[in-house]
């Protein structure tokens, strides 16, 4: 028990540390985020009730409030902090919880380093390239041909991870990959995926970013 602490006390200060670096204000926007979320229902408390009751209620809206603005710092700071790394967008979606997503890394790599990696879920079968236009294009449309043959009936989706125009930022790639829409339930999931093992990847050949890549402010709350 006490080693299962310690190991989450440590993963909380590296992640704590690494947002620091990207945000500087960090201490001070976790501080004003805690007193206005204290504030909100200590004021009304006390004046309704008494104060000890108004600080049994603020203390943990002040909690909740500090712990939800350090997990979304947190979070655009591992982007910031894997973004432009070959398997970038790879890693954030392996990191989706929820939504039966199986991703596949590195299907199709060129020797620029330019990845699709391809996602089953609810929607279908997602292909998520890296690198610029010009050079993944051409993948997808390949890609996408191959997928085709295997799965006919099954929509097939292309997103490009980006920062340049039509493409999206890596920050915004689980949002788009949720607006979707929803078209298979979990079986046909599982069927596609054994029907599509056959085509095999390349996910030997490109590693993926490694560092923290918080989820969710669950993650950051479990020392509570």
């Amino acid at each position: 028990m006490l080693g299962r602490i310690r190991t989450t006390l440590s993963s909380l200060a590296q992640n704590w540390s690494m947002t620091q670096k990207v945000y500087r204000l960090l201490p001070l926007e976790v501080a004003g985020f805690f007193i206005l979320g204290f504030l909100v229902l200590f004021v009304p408390f006390f004046f309704l009730l008494n104060w000890l009751t108004a600080l049994l209620v603020a203390l943990p809206a002040g909690l909740l409030a500090g712990t939800f603005w350090f997990s979304r710092r947190a979070m655009k700071a591992a982007y910031r902090q894997i973004d432009g790394q070959p398997g970038a967008a790879a890693a954030v979606m392996q990191s989706i919880r929820g939504g039966n997503w199986a991703v596949t890394p590195a299907v199709a790599v060129n020797k620029n380093q330019d990845i699709i990696t391809r996602v089953v879920g609810k929607p279908g079968v997602i292909l998520v390239s890296e690198g610029p236009s010009s050079r993944v294009v051409p993948m997808l449309a390949n890609e996408r041909k191959r997928t085709a043959r295997w799965l006919p009936e099954v929509p097939i989706y292309e997103i490009q991870v980006g920062n340049a125009e039509g493409q999206v930022p890596l920050t915004k790639l689980q949002r788009a990959l949720q607006k979707l829409p929803r078209s298979l339930r979990g079986g046909e999931i599982t069927e596609i995926r054994r029907r599509l093992d056959a085509l095999g990847n390349a996910a030997n050949s490109m590693p993926i970013p490694k560092g923290p890549m918080p989820t969710s402010a669950r993650q950051v709350r479990r020392p509570r």
